[in-house]
């Protein structure tokens, strides 16, 4: 009798996107947020969809005023932002609304606090990014990357 062949399991642990973009000299808010989601991987080149965009905008823009929003308020916000720009009302489902801001979260940029939602402690983007992504998460990566080059060096010669 075979023994059934184990697989290794090919899911990611984590998962990072980033793209370079020209510099963000003279871009209007919106547009500015969107090459953002484009260079961090919350949004794909060509994606029609991207409710992120306003997601983000909504909390950057509550941010100013150090107001927490429900998801209900950035799902409203997300709507006003969407008639605002004159885009199509894609993806504006509250379910799709909330999904997005479990991405923002999970980047690090977002924090829940009860039932409200901010950009972390109202803080910067770039606090966080060097806080929490560049000094956490990316060495996490770069280190496996690492071993997966010594692994196959020492296997290949």
């Amino acid at each position: 009798m075979q023994k059934k062949q184990s697989k290794t399991r090919d899911t990611p642990l984590m998962e990072v996107t980033l793209r370079r973009y020209e510099k963000p000299v003279g871009l209007e808010e919106r547009e500015l947020i969107r090459k953002f989601c484009l260079g961090v991987g919350l949004l794909q080149p060509g994606d029609s969809r991207d409710v992120v965009v306003d997601v983000l905008l909504a909390l950057m823009t509550a941010k100013r005023q150090r107001q927490m929003l429900s998801s209900e308020d950035i799902n409203e916000k997300v709507i006003e932002l969407r008639k605002k720009y004159n885009l199509q009302m894609l993806g504006i489902a509250p379910s799709n609304v909330r999904r997005q801001i479990k991405r923002l979260r999970e980047l690090l940029l977002v924090e829940k606090i009860k039932s409200k939602y901010r950009i972390i402690e109202f803080g910067t983007l770039m606090g966080q990014y060097d806080e929490k992504f560049s000094q956490f998460l990316l060495p996490t990566i770069v280190t496996r990357i690492k071993e997966y080059f010594t692994e196959i060096d020492n296997r290949f010669g």
